[in-house]
């Protein structure tokens, strides 16, 4: 675990982690949100599974607003990430972990995120999965988590990431990810 002096630089550590083939995830809320933006279109692009999770909160406008609205939630729409809503406190531990199962069979990453004053505030007891049952997802998960790893930057089997292309390239490559999303 590593704390970063702004959103900004928690998702270049992120990026980071995940092309060299560590699983990683991250938590933050509204201005924090739209500062991860940048980062958020590549990883999606590189179809690099992973997890955003998101305290939703009103995106400062002509003041401060910590209430529960959705406008950081649609300032990512585009980015290419999938959005999972949680309403509870139950909901939010189960699709936690549902989103981090989905993102490993998909490739695609997601925002898990909730209201962002009520649910991240309350106190609420919920039904915690044991170690031994959290063990049984990830033996189910291994080949996808072997398979996320063998596509990771390594030395001893170097790959050509992060070019420059013109515009026909480019659109061909976007059609082609076309497939991966709409699984």
């Amino acid at each position: 675990v590593q704390q970063m002096q702004s959103e900004a630089g928690a998702v270049a550590g992120v990026h980071g982690t995940l092309v060299t083939g560590a699983l990683s995830t991250t938590f933050t809320a509204s201005q924090g949100l739209l500062l991860m933006i940048p980062n958020m279109y590549k990883i999606a692009g590189e179809l690099l599974p992973c997890v955003f999770h998101v305290a939703a909160r009103a995106v400062a406008g002509q003041a401060l607003a910590i209430f529960g609205d959705h406008s950081d939630i649609m300032a990512v729409r585009q980015t290419g990430f999938a959005l999972l809503s949680s309403h509870s406190v139950q909901e939010s531990f189960d699709l936690a972990l549902a989103s981090h199962i989905a993102t490993l069979l998909c490739s695609v990453p997601f925002v898990h995120f909730f209201d962002g004053m009520r649910t991240s505030h309350e106190i609420q007891k919920c039904h915690a999965l044991n170690d031994k049952q959290m063990k049984v997802v990830l033996d189910l998960l291994e080949d996808k988590i072997d398979e996320f790893r063998a596509k990771a930057l390594n030395p001893s089997h170097p790959t050509l990431r992060g070019t420059a292309q013109s515009p026909d390239i480019y659109f061909q490559n976007v059609e082609a990810a076309n497939p991966v999303i709409a699984k």
